[in-house]
């Protein structure tokens, strides 16, 4: 069935959008062609003065390109003619006999909003569900049909550029202070103010939309003065390097289309948009990330537990004990979403500072006007502080989220089972202790599962949910769709110590420590791994983290997995040393007092005996390569290990739990992709020559030695790139 219906309302040709089957509007090569044929039938008929184009679904307006088709490119040519027809398709738009209305609700992503760029004027609906967004980076690409060009030339250079490079959202209100929209509405109003206005930019009482008229100095500056945009330009590209440091093209390329646009033409722009979109197309990185993409997108449809997949339990209410660090951002997404949470700890005091730290959270949303006052107030509202376990009696979950200790654990556990429902389930959010322990003190330990959520819990998108061989599936679904609901990507391992993220991370951090332990810099070790693509160093993230949780982690993890996991020296004598990172101001870094990282504390060297060599400044010079491939072969070895013993449940969902909740690099799409992507033998090779110098930390996996004999890869090399 066509996508685009056509209707007419006195003279108006009201265009909707809806793609059958599927459940977002998406643009292809087919729409294309729909799409001309229609502006063919509008260039023909006189009567028709104006046209709108809106969408047929509820709550989405155009999510963008159909990614799909980017799979089947097999040639950088491909890529580009296909950017080049949307590009034709989008100017036909914009020079049609009559002028079009974009009325928008719902996401309006990538193709989506360059869409309306080509359009006369554009109404956006006041909606929790209307973005706007070209979020093509985040895939490797650059917009890809005529965005580079008419954003720019629209809202100004700055904001265009921040929207480009950075693939961000813009919300309504915002769009239109920027200029990218024209007016705001009430969803129920949407159609009648697009068709006055159609009718008025018909009639020609109203002149078609020219964006931010008022730029002020710098857009005097920037818009009409070629060292001007030079500057912005090179200021952008400067940003961009020190973000990335040069790992991922697309940016880089988004602003070499933009200056040619710029200096040369804008058809001179466009031509060199399509060109750098084929090119984009066809590289690594593109196709590591858009791997994320649909894996991420393959995790929302997952229920977590085997088909048949029981229906998950509603929570309404939620009771949380710990108001600390992770029991505060626990409480702030869910309040968000709505659930009522009866919060609980032991000392008023505490209490009160995570209700405090609750409003922070919230407030932050309100702060950038993505909510109202009373919205603020109502989620407030939801949080029921207590230092008693009433209001526990009508849960329909609770989360444990105390200290790391299993005696605490099991006695907060013992004081609250009895009070709560039957039915209700209880998650600790626990990062090392096996979730069968810790249901050793249950009734019923069918429903105790893990939910363990990362720092700080409303920044962070993975969520990992840990279930028992005794966990019901019930349970477990309920806890993976409470996740979903709270924004979360969830990924869902069997028990074991320290589960896969904790166990994957601890040996990357071991290895660093090593590093230290054999005299390498600070400094070196954390810009030779950036370098590779994680977003901090490791000895930067034990400092985050927190000193003390690390040394506790990794005796946990020593003790249950052997020799290959015991901490290295260094680490254990800054743990002793009492150390215990940004939350402390004294970590292998200096903190100033509001927690900005400065340079290295050259104190901590006389604490893990490196002190005379670092104050001679004679480090030991290990080569970054040689950094970068320990530590990583480290991770990569041991999720491997987790494969092969059952605590992950595929490949997908360890690639995504690496990449959303340890740092892995996205352009190196995760550990089971960069095995892929390097090659298993290669790897296996790798890593039995470091286990020959450091025995045996790294032998490799039986499941990477079984690959590496039989040829075996760890994702199809054809077809859609998911497990």
């Amino acid at each position: 069935m066509p996508a685009l219906t056509v209707t007419r309302d006195a003279g108006v040709a009201m265009l909707s959008l809806d793609v059958q089957g599927a459940p977002v509007n998406t643009l292809s090569l087919g729409l294309a062609e729909e799409m001309r044929t229609v502006f063919d039938d509008i260039e023909r008929d006189s009567s028709i003065t104006a046209a709108i184009l809106i969408s047929g679904k509820s709550d989405n307006f155009i999510a963008g390109a159909d990614i799909e088709q980017f799979l089947e490119f097999k040639a950088a040519e491909e890529a580009e003619q296909a950017s080049y027809t949307g590009q034709k398709m989008l100017s036909r738009l914009e020079r049609l006999r009559v002028p079009v209305v974009a009325a928008i609700h719902g996401a309006c992503l990538g193709g989506g909003l360059e869409t309306t760029l080509a359009c006369a004027w554009r109404i956006a609906t006041e909606h929790p569900k209307t973005v706007l967004g070209l979020p093509e980076v985040q895939l490797g690409l650059i917009p890809g049909t005529g965005g580079t060009q008419r954003l720019p030339r629209l809202i100004g250079l700055p904001a265009a550029l921040d929207m480009i490079l950075r693939g961000r959202n813009v919300r309504p209100r915002k769009a239109m202070k920027m200029g990218l929209v024209d007016e705001v509405v009430h969803p129920a109003i949407l159609r009648d103010v697009a068709l006055q206005r159609a009718r008025e930019l018909g009639a020609g009482t109203r002149q078609r939309s020219k964006g931010r008229l008022e730029r002020g100095a710098e857009g005097l500056l920037v818009e009409r003065n070629r060292v001007g945009r030079a500057l912005v330009l090179k200021r952008a590209r400067q940003s961009v390097m020190q973000q990335t440091h040069g790992q991922y093209p697309a940016p880089l390329a988004a602003l070499d289309v933009i200056r040619t646009g710029y200096e040369e033409s804008i058809d001179a722009g466009f031509r060199e948009e399509s060109r750098r979109f084929g090119q984009l197309a066809m590289t690594e990185v593109s196709r590591q990330l858009i791997f994320l993409f649909f894996a991420t997108n393959s995790l929302k449809k997952d229920p977590g537990v085997t088909a048949p997949a029981p229906a998950p339990h509603p929570v309404e209410k939620l009771g949380v004990l710990g108001a600390g660090f992770m029991g505060a951002g626990i409480t702030s997404v869910a309040v968000q979403q709505g659930t009522l949470v009866r919060l609980k700890d032991t000392d008023p005091a505490r209490v009160g500072k995570g209700l405090a730290a609750v409003r922070e959270v919230v407030k932050e949303r309100y702060t950038k006007k993505q909510i109202t006052r009373q919205q603020l107030d109502d989620m407030m509202a939801l949080t029921g502080p207590t230092t008693e376990y009433t209001g526990f009696g009508n849960v329909d979950l609770v989360i444990e989220a105390v200290f790391e200790d299993i005696d605490l654990k099991h006695r907060v556990l013992r004081e609250v089972e009895p009070l709560l429902p039957n039915d209700a389930i209880y998650a600790s959010n626990t990062s090392t202790i096996p979730i069968t322990r810790i249901a050793e003190a249950s009734t019923r330990p069918e429903q105790v599962l893990g939910m363990h959520f990362f720092s700080p819990v409303h920044k962070m998108p993975l969520l990992e949910v840990i279930a028992t061989s005794r966990t019901t599936k019930e349970a477990t679904a309920t806890a993976v769709a409470y996740g979903k609901q709270l924004g979360k990507t969830v990924i869902v391992v069997n028990d074991g110590p320290g589960f896969y993220t904790t166990r994957t991370l601890s040996a990357y951090m071991n290895e660093a420590g090593r590093l230290l332990d054999e005299g390498a810099a600070i400094d070196a070790i954390d810009r030779a791994l950036v370098d590779f693509g994680f977003p901090v160093g490791p000895i930067t993230l034990l400092d985050e983290v927190g000193i003390d949780v690390g040394g506790k982690v990794g005796l946990v993890l020593a003790d249950a997995l052997g020799l290959r996991m015991t901490p290295a020296e260094a680490m254990r004598r800054v743990v002793t040393a009492g150390r215990l990172g940004r939350k402390g101001r004294n970590g292998f870094y200096k903190y100033d007092a509001s927690g900005k990282k400065g340079d290295v504390d050259d104190s901590i060297y006389q604490i893990i005996g490196a002190g005379a060599r670092a104050s001679a400044g004679q480090h030991v010079r290990i080569p970054d390569e040689e950094m970068v491939r320990r530590c990583v072969l480290a991770m990569v070895n041991e999720a491997a290990r987790c494969l092969q013993e059952g605590i992950l449940r595929n490949v997908r969902d360890g690639d995504v739990g690496a990449v959303f909740g340890v740092g892995f690099p996205p352009f190196r799409g995760g550990p089971f992709r960069y095995v892929d992507t390097v090659g298993v033998a290669t790897i296996v090779r790798q890593l039995q020559e470091l286990n020959a110098r450091h025995p045996p930390r790294f032998e490799p996996a039986e499941l990477l030695l079984e690959m590496a004999q039989t040829g075996k890869t760890f994702y199809p090399t054809e077809g859609r790139p998911v497990a």
